[in-house]
């Protein structure tokens, strides 16, 4: 799926493109887990206007998504975050497909960091100790940031079904 890049991003289109939902944008927003460049703030009629996230924020949020549907709770995608900032100084778009001098990697359980000196960490464990890796980390693979695919409407099939449910009642007789 190819995504059309804009300057801002609605929290409706962030939560279509990520499958995650309103509420939960909203959460880590509150949380401080990702905060979006344009903060929802009340308007003179009362009420709150939408959350705006930049490109960057966006595909941030297709990893972390991707993270959240792999079962990492979000207390460690919060320490993860943590760690590449206090650690190597960098935000997770910096780590994502070799852009950096940071890579990231999972084993599915796991979040390890590649350095570009081949250095490898365990950032949920002990992200201050170098680990010792044989071999380039097989069976370890780089953190996805694709775009979910849209999903078929369902209206279609209801449709299909209620027309099947009034075929097979019996027609009443107006005797």
């Amino acid at each position: 799926m190819t995504v059309r890049l804009k300057k801002t991003y609605s929290s409706r289109e962030v939560a279509a493109l990520t499958g995650l939902s309103a509420r939960q944008l909203q959460w880590w927003d509150a949380k401080k887990v990702l905060a979006p460049t344009v903060a929802s703030h009340r308007t003179a009629a009362g009420g709150f206007t939408e959350r705006r996230y930049s490109p960057v924020e966006l595909y941030e949020l297709l990893v972390l998504a991707d993270l959240r549907r792999r079962g990492f709770s979000v207390h460690r995608i919060r320490e993860l975050l943590r760690t590449l900032k206090r650690q190597f100084g960098v935000r997770l778009y910096d780590t994502i497909r070799g852009g950096g001098d940071v890579t990231l990697l999972t084993d599915g359980r796991e979040i390890y960091a590649r350095t570009s000196k081949g250095e490898f960490f365990n950032l949920l464990r002990e992200p201050g100790q170098p680990l010792l890796v044989l071999g380039e980390g097989e069976g370890l693979k780089e953190l996805s940031s694709r775009a979910r695919a849209k999903r078929p409407k369902k209206r279609a099939a209801k449709t299909k079904t209620k027309t099947k449910k009034a075929a097979k009642k019996p027609a009443k007789s107006a005797t």
